[in-house]
């Protein structure tokens, strides 16, 4: 599931109450976030672990103060964050644009790592 991230305080809440976090910043009137969406859910679908790895969405018309925090000047972007920090996968620092393999590489990594961190809790 992905949730729909709506203030400052949610996302706060949000990243410091998981390890790892990925955050979707679209717009409704954007094509390729559009197309994008189905990925992205599904990605959700499979990687998401509950308080070690979930999957927002900011939309950036509805919370321009988040989009300026981040510096999001294109849409989709996408960003992903270790302990409430935003941090690079596979050497990105973002994703920006609907490009699928790079989401899904992404998605993988930090799945992975989110499930190791499942396991080392066991």
């Amino acid at each position: 599931m992905v949730k729909e991230i709506t203030s400052s305080q949610e996302l706060e809440a949000f990243l410091s109450s998981n390890t790892y976090a990925a955050i979707d910043f679209y717009a409704d009137w954007c094509p390729p976030c559009k197309a994008i969406k189905p990925v992205y859910e599904q990605l959700a679908t499979k990687h998401s672990v509950p308080e070690f790895l979930q999957f927002a969405k900011v939309n950036v018309d509805h919370n321009q103060d988040i989009a300026q925090k981040y510096r999001i000047t294109a849409m989709p972007t996408f960003l992903f964050f270790k302990e409430g920090n935003q941090v690079a996968v596979n050497g990105q620092a973002m994703i920006q644009g609907a490009d699928r393999n790079a989401l899904v590489a992404a998605a993988e990594k930090v799945g992975g790592l989110a499930k190791k961190r499942v396991e080392a809790a066991l």
